[in-house]
């Protein structure tokens, strides 16, 4: 009996609206790949594609007389757009693939859905399901794998690899998402003898694989296996070696963290260059300033006081990261206390303002902003106790 989904966005109008217009080009259209294998593992469904056994100029005509707004997004790989109401679906016509580069693949349409879901990259991609939930498996181990949580390449791992070098990175972090137990040792093998086709992707491809990883809930093991496969060196040389994930793992789990990519990458890169991992990872400035501020020290913080200037150095969000790596580190657990002191140095405010110093005497410029630290660093030795007369009082001095 073939296995069925459901959810609310598989039922939508706007979906029924979409799949009906598809149904005037006189083909088949059915939901395909991600919200497929994520419907079958009763996941949240973020992203709907559609493959269609038609050409992509008789989809636009169809769309289109149906007034749904298209764009053209892949059109020389048969990808469109399709836009209704608050959603978009992406659809694609049925292809295969007739060359490949590492990087890119040459396509011609076909109607063969077996053919389509062979030059997929992993079986549980390869799922097909129509519009009553019906799911389709070409290939006849796609559900098998995926309610097995088995992250599998269809056919050989190697030739897989060869035609889109980026599915090295793609295999890890799929199995970060989805996958349970040990990794296929076939994929693991060809992993590591392929390593060199990962110079051929551009850094931003490889940046978004590490951080997509990196955000799932349990990283570890593919974390580990990159590094024993020598995929890691080679995507992120400032990667430190043994990283103690599994140790930030069980510290998220403890106290209800979610996982946070850039807090991780932080533990991971412990040690290394800044710079470099930005330049590694195509970082944006945004993560780099987020990255810096989870620059662990190298004294593991274990007092109250010690916690309140670090909530009060770093923020409350980057002051806790910076915790957690240290003792994720340490293989220690922070006491409850300090976490409590960390949230408070983060509350504190610099009773003395630049207008306060000037007021007292303090010249403008240059002077003025060191009077402001010196009294600043007053006010934190202090362990925040200093009130702003007296610290006003220091300045006179």
């Amino acid at each position: 009996m073939a296995e069925k989904i459901a959810g609310e966005w598989l039922f939508a109008p706007e979906t029924a609206g979409v799949m009906k217009a598809l149904k005037a080009s006189g083909g088949t259209a059915r939901f395909v790949g991600g919200c497929v294998r994520d419907a079958l593992l009763e996941r949240k469904v973020n992203d709907v594609d559609i493959a269609i056994d038609a050409d992509p100029n008789t989809v636009i005509r169809v769309l289109t007389d149906a007034e749904i707004r298209v764009i053209p997004t892949g059109f020389s790989h048969g990808t469109l757009t399709a836009v209704k109401g608050r959603r978009s679906y992406e659809i694609t016509s049925l292809r295969e693939d007739t060359h490949t580069d590492g990087r890119r693949a040459e396509v011609k349409f076909t109607k063969d859905w077996k053919k389509d879901a062979a030059r997929r990259d992993f079986t549980m991609n390869a799922l097909y399901a129509d519009t009553d939930g019906t799911v389709h498996d070409p290939l006849g181990s796609g559900v098998s794998d995926t309610l097995a949580r088995r992250v599998r390449f269809i056919g050989s791992a190697s030739d897989r690899i060869q035609e889109d070098y980026l599915r090295i990175l793609r295999l890890f972090r799929f199995h970060a998402h989805y996958g349970e137990g040990a990794m296929e040792p076939d994929a693991l093998v060809a992993c590591a003898g392929l390593t060199g086709g990962l110079e051929m992707l551009s850094r931003e491809r490889v940046g978004s694989e590490i951080v997509k990883m990196l955000a799932a809930p349990n990283p570890a093991l593919a974390l580990d296996m990159m590094e024993q496969t020598g995929v890691l060196v080679k995507v992120l040389p400032t990667a430190r070696q043994s990283t103690p994930m599994a140790a930030m793992e069980a510290l998220e789990r403890r106290f209800g963290i979610s996982p946070d990519p850039i807090r991780r990458l932080a533990l991971v890169t412990r040690g290394g260059d800044l710079r470099d991992t930005g330049r590694a990872l195509r970082l944006s400035n945004e993560n780099m300033t987020d990255l810096r501020a989870r620059r662990a020290p190298s004294s593991l913080v274990t007092s109250v006081e010690g916690a309140r200037r670090l909530g009060y150095e770093r923020g409350q969000a980057a002051g806790k990261d910076t915790l957690f790596i240290q003792h994720a580190e340490d293989g220690s657990t922070p006491d409850v206390k300090v976490i409590r002191a960390l949230d408070e140095g983060a509350e504190q405010k610099m009773p003395v303002s630049s207008r306060d110093l000037m007021a007292v005497g303090v010249g403008a410029g240059p002077e003025l902003g060191e009077m402001l630290k010196k009294v600043e660093k007053l006010w934190i030795d202090s362990d925040f106790v200093m009130d702003k007369a007296t610290l006003i009082g220091e300045a006179r001095v």
